[in-house]
């Protein structure tokens, strides 16, 4: 039986930004003048097709394999319905095409393994109905008549799962620290304030499958017995809010949410909360004050939300990447999962691939995959095929790893050994001519703005080293300011309240330890600055 052919039209910010509506609707003119109706060719809006610098992109399902192409324009519209229909060359025969047809067998698809990445692309993120054809709700039904909140808590503590908001906290013990408080109500907690430079990973999942989300965070609730819960969204992603919403709203209308899902005793209630855009929020006692309406700022701990968080109340909180997970887990298994990446770090993990290479997009792959697979074989290297200077991982909160240790395997404690960290999974490729002071100031700043001020190590702290910073820039630095910013580092690194300022100093830090002879040419006498003391490799 033969399949009815179909255009997958990325509906993603990306593609959107490049053109996609356009294009759509180009496509749809051109179904319409040749006669076609939905059945015979249906042309489909889905999520992020992953390799965003290529966009927008289409991919064509027919009677052959699957093809995907990128940068077409609104004009060859007419040729891609022509090429759709083509039975002996479907998706792309002739000439027409051939410059934007994409290897499906190029190691940037074929290396990945998607998990959290299952549906986007495949289905159309604003239609459930379409995300229940793909099985999303399944596990959901599954747990809520099969499974007990205790069944449900081992199998995520079997598969190994560490939250992926970039503390990699293993995601079962969190589940069972509020799970095993005192009767009482409880809140499941979305951290979607995903604010780090170059990264987009949360933001694309929203977009293109926000009702997996919503299911993973339904199988969480009912694993702690929390009936009520939030997604904590920023302002400056307007789409993903829209759909995220709907998403919502369709849950609601199919019993999905709400009073007794599927007939059961378990209720939940999930809203959105939009967030002003500060950086800070993404911390998660401060995220908690801020769904409650007041000023988003760190608290100390303890106690931890797990304990104390949303009105006083046992509170879990895991950002997209983790919930997203969890449907995969259940249907496959714990065990399944745990085999999947290192002994310590299990799993996959999505990262947002950008900068100087050649393959702008997200990748999906197991944890434990080299640092240099993916950024030179998947990300397909620097564009003018000169060579990786350095890689930046956990955007200002992470460090600038050297070419020389891109052989190191993505884990949670294999960059931390290098002065860098996981983070949500941002990772930006950085060329030749990159000035290393200049990207640890461009941080830097970051940080400056994104203090919330509360503690004076960050709030003073961090605005001296953007004028140390300024210095080495500048090519104004003598040896003493050599010794200041390390010195200062370890400060503000060590005194400050909350995650911001503590980890603010890393990209200073991991650019003095593998590119200080940058620091030191850029003093005004270089050879006092060599001679002074600083961070060893």
């Amino acid at each position: 039986m033969s399949v009815p052919p179909q255009l997958r039209c990325c509906d993603a910010s990306g593609c959107r930004s490049a053109g996609g509506q356009a294009l759509r609707t180009a496509l749809e003119g051109a179904r319409d003048a040749a006669g076609l109706d939905a059945e015979a060719l249906t042309i489909k809006p889905v999520g992020c097709l992953r390799l965003c610098g290529s966009g927008p992109l289409v991919a064509c399902d027919g009677p052959g394999p699957s093809q995907l192409f990128g940068g077409v324009e609104p004009e060859q519209a007419g040729a891609l319905i022509a090429a759709s229909l083509a039975t002996s060359h479907p998706c792309g025969s002739g000439d027409a095409l051939a410059a934007h047809r994409l290897d499906l067998e190029d190691p940037f698809f074929a290396l990945q393994q998607p998990v959290v990445l299952e549906g986007c692309g495949q289905v159309n993120p604003e239609s459930i109905d379409d995300a229940i054809a793909f099985g999303t709700y399944a596990q959901l039904h599954r747990v809520l008549q099969e499974l007990t909140p205790e069944q449900v808590r081992d199998e995520v503590r079997r598969s190994g799962l560490r939250g992926r908001g970039g503390a990699g906290y293993p995601t079962g013990l969190k589940w069972d620290t509020v799970a095993l408080q005192p009767p009482g109500p409880r809140y499941v907690v979305c951290n979607a304030d995903e604010g780090d430079p170059g990264a987009f990973m949360d933001r694309s999942v929203l977009e293109s499958d926000p009702h997996r989300l919503i299911e993973g965070m339904a199988i969480a609730a009912y694993a702690v017995g929390a009936e009520r819960g939030f997604v904590y969204v920023r302002a400056e992603y307007p789409l993903a809010i829209e759909r995220l919403r709907l998403a919502l709203q369709q849950a609601r209308s199919r019993h999905l949410l709400g009073n007794h899902i599927d007939g059961t005793s378990f209720n939940l209630r999930l809203e959105v909360r939009v967030g002003a855009g500060a950086y800070v929020c993404g911390e998660e006692t401060a995220l908690l004050l801020s769904i409650q309406g007041q000023r988003g700022m760190p608290q100390p701990r303890p106690p931890f939300p797990a304990q104390s968080g949303l009105w006083g109340a046992p509170t879990l909180i895991n950002n997209v990447e983790t919930f997203t997970a969890v449907p995969a887990i259940l249907r496959q298994g714990g065990d399944w999962y745990g085999a999947i990446g290192t002994e310590h770090s299990k799993g996959t993990k999505v990262f947002a691939l950008s900068g100087a290479v050649v393959n702008t997009g997200l990748v999906e792959v197991p944890m434990g995959t080299p640092l240099r697979t993916v950024v030179e074989v998947i990300g397909g290297g620097v564009p003018d095929g000169s060579p990786i200077k350095a890689v930046q991982t956990g955007g200002p909160s992470g460090g600038c790893i050297p070419a020389e240790r891109l052989d190191t395997p993505v884990d949670y404690e294999s960059l931390l050994e290098l002065g860098s960290m996981m983070g949500s999974g941002g990772m930006v490729v950085m060329g030749e001519s990159t000035s290393m002071p200049e990207v640890a100031r461009h941080f830097m700043g970051f940080s400056v703005n994104e203090s919330c001020g509360k503690c004076v190590p960050c709030r003073a702290g961090t605005v001296q080293l953007a004028q140390l910073l300024d210095r080495f820039v500048e090519r104004r630095a003598t040896a003493a300011d050599m010794e200041r910013l390390d010195a200062l580092c370890q400060m503000v690194k060590v005194t400050s309240l909350c995650g911001l300022g503590q980890s603010a100093p890393n990209p200073v830090l991991s650019t003095l330890r593998w590119f200080r002879h940058e620091y030191e040419a850029a003093c005004r006498e270089p050879a006092a600055c060599v001679a002074a003391g600083g961070v060893e490799r």
